[in-house]
């Protein structure tokens, strides 16, 4: 309770409340009724690293360690008491096997923490990477998603036999104590070092229950399309060197991508805040300029990916700019949603907000009043960093929806497409072939789309939940 309300009232969480390291594990259900439980074997890691970690560091007496949900999962409060630890822990501890990444509950723990990361980083502009990943069970590569990819982590640093088997395999296996051992304490002394050189600090807790997964849905990124988990992300925006008069340069820098509208706040560029989020998402992503990009869209093609475009409200100041943002905006492209950045503390953008808002619902009225509530609210003025931390991951998945509606429908790999056989009747003479279906009954509509006839399909409103 007493660190809940320090969070709520934006106080100073003392370092004794912070869990030094978070424990992250997917639970492997007992086989049989009153058989014994494997994951005593993990809270016999955790207490390991707990007796290392103290006798590595000055930590008090009655420190608060280590944290793991195993007793808290399923009892009142949970999720309020998991989303504190999230928010004050030091450095993050997830067990890799393949049971972890099938779980949605560990994605959501791995999400919660890394946003967390992105907004401090953010704000520091210096690295703040606080993952510290363990092998429980060896996972194939190709079997990891993106945002454990992604990790530059040594794990044979740890010995060979724990790359070969991994913790639970050293602390089953008869003969391999002493390599556990040294696993443990290896892995203890590098969270500790993690700890002290990050100095990662406490943030307002996320609610729990509605974060993402950073898994992806589940199956990963290998249960649907490759394309499925790449997305676009598009700036509009000015360049310090071609601004509208009186606007200062502050918040702009040599290109789009340089924009950083939550300056001083942030001290990173909004796009690559926003690329890390995506990532955090289990998403290959990639950046462009709208200045460069307008001209590309073409509503008549089947799209390749979802798309996010960000768009500074001063961009429209610039009439040629307007007109490519109002063109946009005429074409019929649900799978890109908007999403608008704002920063309260700037005065020039208060003093003309009003102004500013008008004009760019003027110019972009269609993508202003599109998709989900989450989307208008993007839409309508993004506050904070924090807000965008917590808006764009639903951006993103509406963005993903429609995109899956819209995009072409291929057959799957290696499948050639053959003459459907048919039976031969008693003269020998086979029934005539059936008719095909006309192009307005596909199954899907043209394209592969789930709706026949994509003029009904206005993507507004909440109601459009119910189609995704």
């Amino acid at each position: 309770m007493f660190l809940r309300s320090h969070l709520r009232d934006g106080g100073r969480v003392p370092a004794s409340v912070q869990p030094y390291f978070f424990l992250s594990y997917a639970h492997t259900p007992r086989f049989g009724p009153g058989g014994p439980d494997p994951d005593m074997w993990v809270e016999r890691l955790y207490r390991d690293l707990c007796n290392h970690i103290m006798a590595l560091t000055s930590l008090p007496a009655g420190s608060e360690v280590g944290f793991m949900d195993r007793e808290i999962r399923s009892g009142e409060g949970w999720s309020e008491r998991l989303g504190a630890a999230l928010a004050t822990c030091r450095v993050f501890v997830p067990l890799f096997s393949p049971r972890y990444f099938a779980s949605q509950m560990c994605g959501k723990e791995w999400f919660a923490f890394a946003q967390r990361a992105i907004q401090v980083g953010a704000a520091s502009d210096e690295k703040t990477e606080a993952i510290v990943p363990a092998l429980w069970v060896p996972v194939p590569p190709a079997q990891l998603p993106l945002p454990a990819e992604r990790l530059q982590f040594n794990h044979s640093t740890f010995g060979e036999r724990y790359v070969t088997d991994g913790l639970y395999g050293l602390i089953k296996l008869r003969g391999y104590a002493e390599q556990y051992e040294h696993a443990v304490y290896e892995l203890a002394r590098h969270i500790v070092g993690v700890a002290e050189t990050v100095r990662l600090k406490p943030v307002r807790p996320l609610d729990y229950r509605v974060v993402p997964s950073a898994f992806g849905p589940v199956g990963g990124r290998h249960g649907g399309s490759p394309s499925a988990r790449t997305l676009h992300v598009t700036v509009a925006a000015a360049s310090r060197h071609d601004l509208p008069e009186g606007r200062s340069p502050e918040y702009y820098g040599e290109n789009a991508l340089e924009w950083n509208p939550y300056h001083p706040a942030s001290r990173r560029p909004v796009a690559y805040v926003a690329e890390e989020l995506v990532k955090n998402l289990n998403y290959q992503t990639t950046l462009s300029s709208f200045d460069d990009e307008a001209g590309h869209f073409d509503s008549k093609q089947p799209p390749t990916r979802p798309e996010i475009l960000i768009v500074d409200r001063w961009a429209v100041e610039d009439e040629h700019r307007r007109q490519r943002l109002a063109a946009f905006d005429q074409e019929h492209r649900p799978w890109i949603n908007v999403v608008v950045p704002w920063n309260r503390y700037d005065h020039q953008s208060r003093a003309k907000e009003d102004e500013l808002a008008r004009r760019l619902e003027e110019t972009l009225p269609v993508k202003m009043s599109q998709g989900r509530a989450a989307c208008r609210a993007a839409a309508n003025g993004v506050a904070s960093m924090e807000t965008l931390g917590q808006i764009l991951p639903q951006v993103v998945e509406a963005a993903a929806q429609q995109f899956l509606r819209h995009a072409q429908a291929y057959p799957p790999a290696g499948h050639t497409p053959t003459e459907r056989r048919r039976l031969v009747g008693p003269m020998g003479m086979s029934d005539p072939p059936p008719a095909p279906f006309p192009p307005t009954a596909h199954p899907y509509g043209p394209g592969g789309n789930d709706s026949a006839d994509d003029s009904t399909d206005t993507d507004r409103g909440d109601a459009d939940d119910s189609q995704s």
